[in-house]
């Protein structure tokens, strides 16, 4: 048995020891390597063919149940007069977990989305069954996602490989959309961390980033009340400073509590809800109603009662305006003005609330078909 391996010891000798200068003359990927100065110490640099892995776009903005394209390109300077078997991965790391910039720590936390090498691939998770590359032609490695979900925000991260050669480029996902503030029936501050991503689960909607809080506050989203984020941070968004909102002399903008324990400490949430497939609709030719009678009436024309998120993802996305407060179906009564005008609430646009009354009281109702 020795005798078989002291070929390859041999040979691995020469490679490690000082002056052993050669490359295994029966490896060859198409590119090549040069001992520096000859001291066979190991160091080498590239000379030859190089691979660049690029995108036109480093941020990418979608809808909710839409068909996205993460573009991502790759090719050889100088260029290669035969084509190379590449392999592509596609990873991500959510939007709850991005810090920029991208680090090696980041990396490791990345989830597969899909692997490629040739004519076949592999998809992963919640992306199986929806993801493909789009190959429109030579060297293009863009994924597009189908069926765009709220959770698929984040960071994705575009790996060419080809032997030794490894590049790679980053394209962040966005989902066009609103963020709501959202408090318990039974007050303010009643949300650990887990209870808030909850609530806007239930509400059909997803607790938002820092930067959809930053976004919605640009667009004038004033908040005294502090809530949770997708990251484990308190923040709370406010365009008018004032007493009790950090005060007077401190300058507009996001107020932040820092990380806090995310089990024992409680808050409001921040959700951010996307575009619905569906139709949000003011149900007319009806009398008052209490609760019960609301959320039975709009299975009874073959629908279902509005959730918080749904109601506001129609008003800021497809201008529902409507002037008559109606019940939730988390048992809020709300209404949405994109026309501000006299009886109709404040002078800006918004989602209208009274709060949550007695399921006794009767309004009218918001259903989504």
């Amino acid at each position: 048995m020795l005798s078989l391996l002291r070929p390859l010891l041999a040979a691995c000798l020469y490679l490690l020891l000082p002056g052993g200068q050669g490359w295994n003359p029966g490896y060859n990927n198409g590119f090549h390597y040069h001992d520096i100065n000859g001291n066979g110490n190991g160091e080498i640099y590239f000379n030859g063919v190089r691979l660049h892995v690029d995108s036109p776009q480093l941020s990418v903005s979608a809808t909710r149940g839409s068909t996205v394209t993460l573009p991502c390109h790759y090719h050889y300077e100088p260029e290669l007069s035969a084509p190379r078997r590449t392999r592509v991965k596609w990873s991500w790391l959510p939007a709850n977990t991005v810090h920029a910039p991208a680090s090696p720590e980041a990396f490791a936390r990345e989830t597969e989305v899909m692997v490629a090498m040739g004519n076949r691939h592999r998809s992963y998770g919640s992306f199986r069954g929806r993801v493909r590359l789009r190959r429109s032609a030579p060297g293009d490695m863009s994924l597009v996602i189908n069926e765009l979900q709220l959770n698929d925000t984040g960071r994705y991260r575009c790996e060419v490989i080809d032997g030794l050669e490894d590049e790679s480029v980053t394209v962040e996902l966005e989902l066009r959309g609103v963020v709501f503030p959202y408090f318990s029936q039974k007050g303010r501050y009643h949300f650990n961390f887990f209870g808030a991503q909850q609530v806007c689960q239930d509400q059909e909607a997803t607790l938002a980033t820092f930067e959809q809080l930053f976004t919605a506050w640009e667009e004038g989203l004033d908040w005294c009340n502090a809530g949770w984020l997708a990251d484990g941070t308190v923040q709370y968004p406010i365009t008018v400073p004032r007493d009790g909102c950090g005060g007077v002399d401190i300058a507009p903008g996001l107020r932040s509590y820092g990380q806090r324990h995310r089990l024992l400490y409680r808050y409001d949430a921040f959700c951010f809800s996307a575009s619905v497939k569906g139709t949000v609709y003011f149900l007319n030719d009806q009398a008052k109603l209490n609760f019960t009678e609301a959320v039975q009436t709009c299975v009874s024309d073959g629908s279902q009662i509005a959730k918080v998120g749904q109601m506001y993802a129609a008003w800021r996305l497809m201008g529902l305006d409507r002037c008559d407060a109606g019940w939730l179906a988390d048992g809020s009564v709300r209404y949405p003005i994109t026309k501000a005008r006299a009886n109709c609430g404040p002078p800006e646009p918004g989602v209208r609330s009274f709060g949550f009354p007695p399921l006794y009281l009767k309004f009218g109702v918001y259903c989504y078909r």
